[in-house]
């Protein structure tokens, strides 16, 4: 039996890219060639991290995590897109476009809380050489990937309850490519101003907490890097965090931009560009980086595949 709430509303439809009928054909193509590029690269990642015994130490199971959350956090969203690009009517039940949201902004909390671990990983890596054999253990590696998972997990439950309960108006078009919380505020036939809050509240703590807590480890970072004389020193120590800092700009930057404020008017076209940034483009950015200016995973898949080193330079050609 579907969900429904007070006034019967038991769908949504989704307008997704209903004003883009010409190029469906041409974004099915791309989306799922993006969405298969992902879970290739993010498997080869994951499968290169568990299978190679160079490998098992605390920065590579935090990558493989964040492999493992990619793929996840991807299928929540890009399967449905698909879908909804084959159809002529784009509808989701009531309840699965807040089964959608929940995961999706799970997912995405999760792997912000896991960015910031990952940037403590390398404070410690960095800071306290000497100790961070004995502190980082497997055991401390699992308990804060839990934490990550129990905050994310957690965090948006407040506001998927207080939906559940609003009376919704007709017609009950979302104006976004996926059910999500931004568009969602607009069809409710109630005072929505202090679940906005509640939203803003939320989205500024999972979103500048952890931005805060990752500047502040690199602040850390960076004033020891800068007492080591040797240039080679400094770029060796700051060369492990480069991946990272990149991964960090472009999860946190897009996502800023959406979720950190208080108002929601913002056109579609605006809204779409925005979500395919965050939800579609970063997930495939993300083990790019990772294998492109990681030497050991470059190495790994080198002698699997026989293909000549690569890297970021190779790639976009020498100036």
């Amino acid at each position: 039996m579907e969900t429904a709430n007070k006034t019967g509303v038991t769908e949504f439809e989704l307008v997704g890219f209903q004003d883009l009928q010409d190029f469906h054909p041409l974004l099915f193509a791309s989306l799922l060639l993006t969405y298969s590029l992902i879970l290739l690269g993010n498997t080869v990642i994951l499968s290169l991290i568990q299978t190679s015994p160079r490998f098992q130490v605390p920065m590579y199971h935090f990558i493989a995590v964040l492999a493992a959350l990619e793929m996840c956090y991807t299928t929540v969203t890009i399967p449905k897109m698909l879908v909804d690009l084959r159809r002529r009517q784009n509808r989701i039940s009531f309840g699965g476009c807040l089964v959608q949201i929940y995961f999706f902004h799970a997912l995405g909390i999760t792997e912000a809380c896991l960015l910031t671990v990952m940037a403590y990983d390398r404070y410690l890596a960095i800071c306290t050489p000497l100790t961070y054999p004995a502190t980082m253990t497997t055991k401390l590696c699992l308990r804060l990937v839990l934490g990550c998972c129990i905050c994310g997990f957690a965090c948006p439950l407040p506001e998927i309850i207080l939906i559940s309960k609003l009376p919704f108006c007709r017609p009950s078009r979302i104006k976004h490519i996926f059910c999500d919380f931004p568009p969602l505020f607009h069809l409710p036939c109630a005072d929505m101003s202090g679940i906005i809050l509640t939203d803003f509240v939320i989205h500024s703590s999972v979103i500048l907490g952890p931005v805060f807590l990752i500047a502040l480890s690199y602040v850390k970072i960076l004033t020891v890097v800068a007492k080591i004389r040797s240039p080679e020193g400094r770029k060796k120590a700051f060369s492990t965090c480069a991946s990272h800092l990149i991964v960090v700009f472009a999860f946190f930057g897009t996502t800023g931009f959406m979720y950190v404020r208080l108002t929601q008017s913002r056109s579609l076209q605006y809204e779409r560009v925005i979500a395919m940034i965050y939800a579609v483009l970063t997930p495939l950015f993300n083990p790019v980086v990772y294998s492109l200016r990681n030497k050991e995973i470059q190495e790994e898949i080198r002698k699997i595949t026989k293909f000549p080193s690569l890297s970021l330079r190779t790639v976009m050609g020498r100036r």
